[in-house]
């Protein structure tokens, strides 16, 4: 038996929607040693402390207040045999985007970078078309949470850089709670040819064990638009790592959203106020250990490469 309890699922489950990913191939070595050499870790953080553009990062955070950078994660990505990661802003200013951009030029495990720009500046577009000289920039992260009007999705404001992500086939990843879903829903249905993101499943109050509203508004989602779904941060959202705790939540990801249209990823380091990153590696694959494989190499890396185009055959050494 797994150190987290008898595997969640004994049997693969139907995709519904659209089949977003591409099959990886690889396969689990006496079941310690990762074979995939396309896991992909779809969705992890660097900061510098120095940068000072980090306002939610505070002193009392212990775990977190202090520099994360790709020398602290390599040694992690080796272990678990991760192969890529998707690195996703933590600041909301252009310029920790470009500081993003110089670490995942100067290391090739980073496959590319999920930034910020001003939506709603009119310069924002003309922005866009500069961070794209960068091959490794793949879409941006708005901070929606954190923004006070529950209807910000939905300014016309945001229009000309929708316009202009949708032009350069860049990705919108989600930042959003529950309360959002269904505004998200209308703006996923407004931009029809946008690629969405819901960053850790939109936050699940699994502290509380709470299912609705939050499952009937993700169901809505994911059966009335092409948006993804991020399996990550619930360690955070738990305060712990009772798979029991989990079961419910990932039972109906899997259900609405299918194997194809998830993508595993760490929050590291935000996870390490929880567990470290191999414990939250280990409990993802003992969690999935049940689907089919094509469906687990779907969620830990086919949907990641298939979302943010990252080169499947791309083969690289973990800086």
């Amino acid at each position: 038996m797994d150190r987290y309890g008898d595997p969640i699922w004994t049997m693969g489950v139907t995709t519904r929607g659209e089949s977003a990913g591409r099959e990886c191939t690889g396969a689990l070595m006496n079941g310690q040693t990762r074979a995939r050499a396309s896991t992909v870790d779809s969705h992890q953080h660097f900061w510098r402390l120095s940068r000072g553009d980090y306002d939610w990062l505070k002193p009392e955070l212990t775990e977190l207040y202090r520099d994360y950078e790709p020398a602290h994660l390599a040694p992690l990505l080796a272990e678990t045999g991760v192969a890529h990661t998707i690195l996703v802003q933590a600041a909301a200013t252009v310029d920790e985007t470009r500081f993003l951009l110089s670490l995942a030029q100067q290391h090739e495990f980073i496959a590319g970078v999920v930034g910020w720009i001003d939506c709603e500046e009119p310069s924002s577009a003309a922005l866009l078309d500069d961070l794209c000289r960068d091959t490794k920039f793949v879409g941006v992260r708005p901070m929606v949470q954190d923004i006070a009007d529950p209807a910000w999705l939905l300014r016309p404001t945001l229009t000309p850089v929708i316009a202009a992500l949708i032009e350069h086939d860049l990705v919108f990843d989600a930042l959003v709670k529950p309360h959002h879903l269904r505004t998200l829903l209308e703006f996923c249905n407004r931009h029809p040819q946008l690629t969405v993101v819901l960053d850790h499943a939109a936050k699940p109050d699994i502290a509380r064990g709470s299912l609705e509203p939050w499952a009937t508004d993700l169901q809505d989602i994911a059966r009335n638009t092409n948006a993804r779904c991020k399996l990550s941060g619930w360690v955070t959202e738990a305060g712990n790592t009772d798979a029991a705790a989990l079961k419910p939540y990932l039972a109906h990801v899997l259900e609405v959203f299918g194997p194809q249209r998830i993508m595993w990823g760490s929050d590291w380091p935000v996870c390490e106020a929880i567990c470290g990153y191999r414990e939250w590696f280990d409990l993802s694959e003992a969690m999935l250990r049940g689907l089919a494989p094509a469906d687990r190499d779907a969620i830990f890396g086919g949907a990641a490469i298939d979302t943010y185009r990252i080169d499947p055959y791309r083969r690289t050494n973990v800086a």
